[in-house]
């Protein structure tokens, strides 16, 4: 079974405020995709569970399915949510939260969401802040 890493990350600058979310994909520790998406006006929770929507979305269309994923994320409580830890008390989060998990059965994943420093995500905290910036233009 493949094997794919993908940082994911997520932010609102007014929280809630215009937001972005962005995905990096590496396949067997080569990089694949780099994707971004502007979301609107929404919180930054909601933007990163956006970046994990987005990877969906690509995996999709890729018709990628039957694979490990390891989804890293800068926001423990995300990872504590989507990892069935914590519970989903916002009501604005539960949508996308059965969104994910709807996907992950479709797509016949097997996922694990680690929290990682935001040191080690860099680049998608980069893809973010470059399509918030590209929106203000």
């Amino acid at each position: 079974m493949q094997s794919y890493q993908i940082f994911t990350d997520g932010g609102s600058r007014g929280n809630p405020g215009p937001a972005a979310c962005a995905a990096v994909i590496f396949k067997q520790k080569k990089k694949v995709a780099e994707l971004s998406r502007s979301l609107g006006k929404m919180t930054n929770n909601q933007a990163e569970y956006h970046g994990v929507i987005l990877t969906f979305d690509w995996l999709r269309k890729n018709e990628i399915k039957n694979i490990n994923v390891q989804f890293n994320l800068d926001s423990k409580l995300v990872v504590e949510q989507l990892s069935g830890n914590f519970k989903l008390k916002n009501e604005g989060l539960k949508p996308l939260f059965w969104q994910i998990r709807e996907q992950t059965i479709a797509l016949g994943l097997r996922v694990n969401f680690k929290h990682i420093p935001r040191e080690q995500n860099k680049e998608a905290d980069e893809l973010v802040n470059e399509t918030l910036d590209k929106d203000k233009k």
